[in-house]
């Protein structure tokens, strides 16, 4: 199992803060002794490391971190990613899928990533880019936890048929989904979570790049989280979008630390 910071940052309005965030998660972590499940996190004998990226080379920034992921995923049976914010999860699930023979990625996220974007798969649109590019098999995807989109994005998903579990379903039946995409995370030779922090309420987690009203709690999370781990073919997870420059308290810190610490 191996922990690797990836500070990178490739959004198109500029905004800073998500790069700063990896060595807070880590600290955050450092305190917490014993998960929920008992399991005591020995944080002294992690495997962690850095992908060292320079945000003003994107393209070079993108290969080191395929180069490097595929490199993780190939020697440990878990990889976990500190972002960073959501673009990183391009070449992360680029590298997955030459890996994984079947791959699942699960994504919770507010927004679906999908708009037309520049050149470089940038946090508003790396999901397109990834599936624009054939790099990762679209019914392969699920999306959960959205409430927030454009047309264009939502045409594009109808188009490519991938799965999409909106806020407004989730909240009523979180257990039933649950059940639903365990079901199909089971039937990968393995499967990826990547968890941008702004599916979680701002109440919960306000320490995010583009916050959005009306999202899952932090507890539901930390639930669906613990089921998906349960599976023996979880493979890993990236946590992104935690911006501590906006952050409260610590309070979407220590949410990144413990979602960490109950999947590892």
């Amino acid at each position: 199992m191996q922990i690797i910071s990836v500070k990178l940052i490739n959004s198109p309005d500029g905004k800073k803060g998500c790069e700063k965030s990896p060595v807070e998660i880590l600290k955050s972590l450092k305190e917490i002794e014993i998960n929920e499940k008992g399991k005591i996190v020995e944080f002294d004998k992690l495997n962690l490391s850095e992908i060292h990226v320079n945000s003003d080379n994107i393209e070079e920034a993108n290969h080191l971190i395929f180069e490097n992921s595929k490199e993780a995923f190939g020697r440990n049976f878990k990889s976990f990613f500190l972002g960073g914010d959501h673009s990183i999860s391009f070449s992360i699930a680029r590298a997955f899928k030459k890996i994984e023979l079947d791959p699942l990625l699960i994504i919770f996220d507010a927004h679906l990533d999908c708009k037309e974007s520049g050149k470089s798969p940038d946090s508003i649109g790396w999901l397109r880019k990834l599936v624009e590019g054939g790099w990762f098999n679209p019914e392969k995807i699920v999306l959960i936890g959205v409430r927030r989109y454009l047309k264009e994005e939502l045409d594009f998903l109808k188009e490519n048929r991938i799965t999409l579990i909106k806020m407004d379903v989730l909240q009523f039946e979180i257990d039933g989904v649950c059940d639903i995409v365990m079901e199909r995370a089971r039937k990968s030779t393995g499967f990826y979570v990547s968890i941008d922090m702004d599916c979680v309420d701002p109440a919960y987690a306000p320490g995010v790049s583009n916050p959005e009203t009306g999202g899952i709690s932090s507890r539901d999370l930390i639930y669906f989280i613990k089921r998906l781990v349960l599976l023996n073919n979880f493979r890993g997870a990236d946590i992104v979008e935690i911006n501590s420059l906006k952050d409260i308290n610590g309070m979407t810190v220590k949410l990144g630390a413990k979602l960490l610490s109950e999947m590892i």
